[in-house]
């Protein structure tokens, strides 16, 4: 098969051919189809989290079941199915018991741990597979496995309800989901992002109101001005700009960090303590997760807007993803 691999770390990928992988007992190998291209998959590159190179990166995978392994029960050939970044649970330690499969002490990462899906076969346990609609192509079901599984999980685990504000801090591959997912939900959404480049598309994706963060005394003014946000979903892995955000935030509201960088974030415990806001965090979910994200999509007419790109792009694809809009796409 064809495949493209990380071989050296922090270097450009290399298109390679390798075996077809066979699926052993509880395993489904999936027929590629897409793939999207993420900034998790710099993991991989850099070398990070324990990968052992070389290592085929991606996570945001669409296809169709090609050969189920022994014991596998509940995929059938040819079935429509993603995989996500949480390839399989252990479902024995105290997270798994508890239901809680994303935070397995033993959870695998596709495209880290195993084999990802810049390929055109990959092998998941069956448990890591979720059911692509008809109505969505695999194209536009890829970047939901990751991007739109996150920002939907984060918002309706996020408390806010009907007629609550929300504001979408960045309005790239994460933020133009959130977006749609956000209104579709019935919230008043507000796009904030830097200058007025994207406030059309942000309102035609949905947004209510639109924030230049870098116009007057910064995003957390604005938002205040607003009313208030009861959530800000932070998609930006920039310390200083989420820390500005927790000004706009209102009484009892929630600061939620899904874009997390390398510093960290600079807090004033006043704050915190004076109106009982909150900062957390989200991450990704499980395969369920992902089924329950395009369901939604399918139902409210959420699509990812997408630039595909031929498998043996993926180099270009990687670096020039932060320009797409606004999300890459691999084709196989």
């Amino acid at each position: 098969m064809r495949a493209v691999q990380v071989v050296e770390a922090n270097t450009p990928f290399v298109l390679t051919e390798l075996p077809d992988p066979e699926p052993g007992p509880g395993q489904v190998r999936v027929r590629v189809r897409a793939c999207g291209v993420c900034g998790g998959d710099g993991i991989a590159r850099s070398g990070l989290l324990g990968v052992r190179l070389p290592r085929v990166p991606g996570h945001e995978v669409a296809g169709t079941v090609d050969l189920a392994g022994p014991g596998v029960t509940a995929w059938r050939t040819g079935d429509r199915v993603g995989v996500g970044w949480h390839g399989g649970s252990c479902f024995v330690c105290s997270r798994c018991r508890a239901g809680d499969f994303a935070n397995c002490a033993e959870a695998r990462i596709v495209g880290v741990h195993d084999d990802g899906g810049y390929a055109e076969y990959l092998v998941v346990p069956q448990d890591a597979l979720a059911h692509v609609p008809e109505a969505l192509s695999f194209e536009e079901a890829a970047p939901l496995m990751c991007a739109g599984l996150t920002t939907f999980n984060a918002l309706r685990h996020s408390g806010a309800g009907p007629g609550d504000t929300v504001a979408v801090q960045g309005i790239g591959g994460l933020g133009h989901l959130a977006l749609q997912f956000a209104d579709k939900m019935g919230l008043r959404t507000v796009a904030i992002n830097r200058g007025r480049d994207k406030e059309e598309i942000a309102r035609e994706l949905g947004a209510d109101e639109y924030v230049d963060s870098t116009a007057g005394d910064g995003p957390g003014s604005a938002l205040a001005a607003l009313g208030g946000a009861d959530v800000v979903l932070s998609t930006v892995a920039v310390a200083a700009a989420q820390a500005e955000l927790l000004r706009g935030l209102a009484p009892n509201g929630r600061l939620i960090v899904i874009g997390a960088g390398p510093e960290p974030v600079p807090i004033d415990p006043q704050a915190l303590v004076f109106g009982r806001r909150t900062v957390t965090g989200w991450y990704s979910g499980h395969a369920k997760d992902s089924e329950d994200a395009m369901a939604f999509a399918a139902l409210k007419g959420v699509r990812p807007l997408v630039r595909t790109h031929p498998l043996e792009d993926a180099e270009e694809a990687y670096q020039t993803m932060g320009s797409a809009r606004f999300r890459a796409v691999l084709t196989l």
